[in-house]
């Protein structure tokens, strides 16, 4: 597997050693770092060496990545394992990215499928 060498793509800096980042566990071909503004404590990225923009485009390097987050995942009693794919699906760089998200009762942090947002939303759910 590769690196993107190109200086547009910070997942790509980080793992070159051009960026710096909290590393928290490291593959041969992944690693999981601790963003920048984690949104539970505990919370997890897992970035595959390889660049690629998102989840759909190299199902082998999805596959990897994904199994590298579900061994996380696994020392978590309750957790979010969360990508995405494109603009509209709120994705903001475009390096496959999952993110380990540990919950607990109460955490209240919504997501766009819980009752936490529809009463931000003023009762409705999408």
């Amino acid at each position: 597997m590769t690196v993107n060498t190109g200086r547009n793509c910070v997942f790509c800096d980080i793992i070159a050693g051009r960026a710096p980042a909290s590393v928290l566990r490291r593959w041969p071909d992944v690693i999981a770092i601790q963003p920048r503004h984690p949104v539970t404590p505990g919370h997890v990225l897992v970035i595959p060496h390889t660049h690629v923009a998102d989840a759909g485009t190299d199902p082998a390097v999805s596959a990897r990545t994904m199994a590298c987050a579900a061994e996380l995942a696994a020392e978590l009693t309750t957790c979010n394992v969360i990508t995405s794919r494109g603009v509209a699906a709120t994705q903001t760089v475009f390096h496959l990215h999952i993110h380990v998200v540990p919950r607990a009762d109460g955490d209240d942090l919504p997501l766009p499928w819980t009752p936490q947002q529809a009463e931000r939303n003023g009762g409705s759910r999408r």
